[in-house]
């Protein structure tokens, strides 16, 4: 029976949030932002984004513009 309880919060651990984005799940499911950009039809700069093309967002986590003709 105690092997039972610390399977249960072995478990609980694993999968809780100790702080904002620590969780194993938090990010299974979710797309990066870098990814959303690329499929888009954008691409990433570091630097402003050229002339003939339009700022989308950005490419976490370091933040790089996304940019899109």
């Amino acid at each position: 029976m105690k092997t039972h309880y610390f399977l249960l919060v072995m478990l609980f651990f694993l999968f809780s949030q100790m702080e904002l984005g620590a969780g194993i799940l938090t990010s299974l499911g979710r797309r990066t932002d870098q990814y959303r950009c690329l499929q888009n039809g954008g691409f990433c700069l570091r630097s402003s984004c050229p002339s003939h093309t339009k700022l989308q967002g950005t490419c976490k986590p370091d933040k790089p513009n996304c940019c899109r003709s």
